[in-house]
């Protein structure tokens, strides 16, 4: 990664979007971070949406700390779960299905 000081910056930020590869670079204001350049090769605007979104990256957060309290389930178990509560994709095809 590489660190850009805005103050030091002579060329437009367009140049250097310009010249990017696989790499990010940090701009940054008296030494702290406040913006980043980072290349897109492979990214739907979709993705890009949700990486900025406070309820999804709540809902990381959230996800993360439950992972370090050792609060996960298999894939096992969950597939386990939503069987015994008949909310399996199967079975909603299935209820879709005997409806029509």
């Amino acid at each position: 990664m590489k660190t850009l000081a805005l103050s030091t910056a002579s060329r437009s930020l367009a140049e250097y979007a310009n010249e990017l590869d696989d790499e990010v670079v940090l701009l940054t204001k008296r030494n702290r971070p406040v913006a980043a350049i980072v290349p897109l090769r492979n990214v739907d605007r979709e993705t890009l949406a949700l990486s900025t979104h406070p309820g999804f990256l709540a809902l990381i957060e959230r996800s993360r700390r439950q992972v370090a309290a050792g609060k996960t389930l298999s894939l096992a178990e969950m597939r386990a779960a939503l069987k015994r509560r008949g909310r399996t994709g199967r079975s909603r095809r299935r209820q879709k299905a005997r409806r029509a």
